[in-house]
């Protein structure tokens, strides 16, 4: 019996695609994460100056960051976790490949503006 594995290199150009699609919205998670990293983590060190009007302290990051970068992780594990059984990748190979290429909107973004 033979294993067709034209069918399954679709899938894996499937998941690249679809990845790259949830980076889209994506960059809004990121750009979240380096503000807080920049205001806060990263400020206290030196590396980065607090922006001035940063001042209401955690709450609101609890409320807001939280809630998106939960959904955004949530939607993206649900996501891969179907396409990975139908791929033929190693899965030492597709679990890399899944986080970098969300990421490459946001770079895009950096890049251009």
């Amino acid at each position: 019996m033979e294993v067709n594995t034209g069918h399954m290199r679709k899938w894996s150009l499937i998941a690249v695609g679809v990845n790259l699609l949830m980076g889209i919205p994506g960059v809004i998670p990121v750009w979240l994460l380096w503000y807080f990293a920049a205001n806060w983590p990263l400020a206290e060190i030196g590396w980065t100056q607090r922006s001035p009007t940063e001042n209401d302290g955690m709450l609101p990051w609890m409320l807001i960051a939280v809630p998106v970068l939960g959904l955004f992780a949530l939607l993206w594990w649900l996501a891969n976790q179907a396409m990975r059984r139908r791929t033929t990748l190693n899965p030492r190979l597709y679990w890399p490949i899944s986080l970098l290429v969300p990421l490459v909107p946001s770079f895009t973004l950096v890049i251009v503006l």
